[in-house]
């Protein structure tokens, strides 16, 4: 019997990778010589680089690049086992976990760091590289990843501009003659699945801006200084990068991604569906296990489980997706290629509780569901 197990992250509990040898390890219990294909997965946040490092038997970089204030921080970046295909978390670099809870500002905070991943990146020689956008401490437009790559953005003095988006209010020239030229000669993937504007009130500011440390009246500068960027960028290079969908992500760096590097915005899943060859493994599979932290209503919005399920379901294999918390609304997935829902948090328990066990409580609960199987004699 052949599974194929898909799990994104349990998060703060266990990694896909973790995921996938708990489910391994209950199968085994009941069927000895299953054979069982780990494909880890993300959706393009936190975790694609360890995903699509395991699935494609690439290697992992550690570089010391620019933190979102400043400071110096390590982060890493991955090259997939074809050797052509870089990976980035923009958030290794400028993620808001990088930030303490009373320091973040966004009026201050750079994508500085994110540039330098992509230029070490450009330094192996790669022809793609896909980057994925959650998790940002960031609100500037994405001037600091294109500052590191080279690009000058000066005020009415002919002065750098400083880091941040607080400083976007004095931008008056932009010149590309020292941009890196070797970002035209690469496919620039961007895994995103937010359709914000850049500006306005579903714009990057406005919706994302008060999680990152902004108020009311430091998101109204701050869409107000992504506004005066944005028709800069208009006027020197002939670009909108304002209204476009997905131009808002990551506090405007998907603009950026866009408007300077011709980045193609893509689902996160889809996009790791397609580099770990899922669908290819998945054609002659008895059954599919998936499975995230928590499964509810949103699930369905582009998240690993329903990813997963839609290509299985092209070849009616069976999915179980696992989950630690089971919400409301999860009877809309199964129109959509989940066969069961299976909550692995035992009894009532705290939370703590359920995160320290979450490996055993998979294991538990996957080993559960091949005894069934093999009652049923599949």
């Amino acid at each position: 019997m052949k599974f194929i197990l898909a799990p994104d992250s349990f998060k703060e509990s266990m990694t896909a990778k973790e995921a996938c040898i708990s489910m391994e390890n209950g199968i085994r219990k009941v069927f000895k010589d299953a054979t069982c294909i780990h494909v880890p997965m993300a959706d393009g946040g936190e975790g694609t680089v360890d995903a699509l490092i395991e699935s494609t038997n690439g290697n992992l970089h550690e570089v010391e690049v620019t933190a979102p204030l400043g400071n110096k921080v390590k982060a890493k970046f991955g090259i997939l086992g074809d050797g052509k295909t870089a990976v980035i978390e923009m958030a290794e670099a400028s993620g808001i976990h990088l930030v303490k809870l009373e320091d973040r500002n966004p009026l201050l905070t750079t994508t500085f760091g994110t540039g330098e991943l992509i230029k070490y990146a450009l330094d192996m020689n790669i022809e793609r590289i896909i980057i994925g956008l959650g998790g940002s401490a960031t609100n500037d437009g994405g001037v600091g990843m294109l500052q590191a790559l080279g690009a000058s953005f000066k005020d009415s003095d002919g002065k750098e501009i400083a880091f941040g988006g607080g400083v976007l209010k004095d931008l008056c020239t932009i010149d590309l003659s020292g941009f890196d030229k070797r970002i035209y000669d690469v496919k620039i993937e961007v895994a995103c699945d937010v359709k914000n504007p850049l500006t306005g009130e579903n714009g990057a500011s406005f919706v994302f801006g008060a999680q990152k440390g902004g108020n009311k009246e430091t998101l109204e500068e701050l869409d107000s200084n992504l506004k005066h960027y944005a028709e800069v960028v208009k006027r020197d290079m002939g670009k909108e990068i304002d209204k476009v969908e997905g131009a808002g992500a990551a506090g405007g760096l998907g603009a950026a991604l866009i408007g300077f590097c011709n980045g193609k915005l893509e689902s996160g899943i889809d996009l790791v569906i397609k580099y770990s060859d899922l669908e290819d493994k998945v054609r002659k599979a008895d059954f599919v296990f998936t499975g995230e932290g928590s499964i509810d209503f949103q699930t369905k919005f582009g998240k690993t489980p329903i990813g997963v399920a839609k290509i299985a379901k092209k070849y009616n294999i069976p999915v179980i997706a696992f989950g630690g918390r089971i919400g409301e609304g999860i009877d809309e997935l199964y129109s959509l290629g989940i066969d069961s829902v299976i909550g692995i948090t035992p009894g009532v328990i705290s939370l703590d509780e359920a995160l320290s066990k979450g490996k055993d409580n998979l294991e538990i609960s996957a080993e559960n569901v091949v005894r069934i199987l093999e009652t049923r004699k599949v």
